[in-house]
């Protein structure tokens, strides 16, 4: 029977090419870590700080530096870092260089509630408690906290956040008892009464007319309430 050397010299090169790689692999897990390195994506508000991040690396794994690569479960390192309450997602990973760098994306407050209990609200509708880092600028969530309140806050905040006028102007949501909300604003005497939050579409888009016309008109600190729960009306209460 006729030998293929061809097939022959194939074969035998994958196996050195097979080799050599095993012997690579085995040698790039026995170098050691030589630096640690933490970067937070996104907002740079640090609700939690790398120095926090080491200390929680240290806590549970010990110096990791000079730790040889094959000793370290990335995905166990995740979970440690994810486990902190100020973190929303963790990746972390080995550079060719042989750092172990932990990419933070952090969790965002957009609201701050203030009652018998005080938390942040992320941008989840999630409780997110305070940092000792970082104090977050956003409205105050006030008036009688309930599940149900704090549910209907978030959209609330939703619509706010997706709004630079809104945004820049809502410093506070209180709320009155479920299905009555109540907007306090920076620079304006007035309360905005929502009512529900039936239509919040509808209703802060007449709020901007409204506002805007009384901007002009130079009118805006004659009144002491602006209630938009009504269909297709606003009605003001002067001071």
């Amino acid at each position: 029977m006729r030998i293929n050397m061809n097939f022959i010299k194939l074969f035998g090169l994958m196996i050195v090419v097979m080799g050599l790689y095993a012997f690579s692999n085995h040698r790039n897990m026995q170098k050691k870590v030589n630096g640690i390195n933490v970067e937070f994506v996104g907002d740079q508000n640090l609700y939690i700080t790398q120095g926090t991040v080491n200390k929680l690396l240290i806590q549970n794994y010990g110096p990791l530096t000079n730790v040889s690569k094959e000793k370290l479960v990335l995905n166990t390192i995740e979970e440690v870092i994810e486990a902190n309450k100020m973190v929303k997602n963790a990746e972390v990973f080995l550079t060719v260089n042989g750092e172990l760098t932990s990419k933070i994306t952090q969790r965002r407050p957009i609201g701050r509630v203030e009652g018998e209990s005080k938390f942040y609200l992320d941008d989840e509708g999630k409780r997110m408690p305070f940092s000792s880092s970082h104090s977050a600028r956003v409205p105050i969530i006030t008036g009688n906290i309930t599940g149900k309140g704090l549910e209907d806050a978030y959209e609330i905040l939703k619509f706010i956040n997706a709004d630079d006028f809104l945004r820049k102007n809502v410093i506070g949501i209180h709320i009155e008892s479920e299905e009555n909300y109540q907007l306090k604003f920076r620079m304006e005497q007035f309360v905005v009464n929502l009512g529900n939050i039936e239509n919040l579409a509808v209703k802060f888009k007449k709020f901007k007319a409204f506002y805007s016309k009384a901007d002009k008109d130079e009118s805006l600190n004659e009144y002491a309430m602006v209630n938009l729960e009504f269909n297709n009306q606003v009605v003001c209460t002067k001071i």
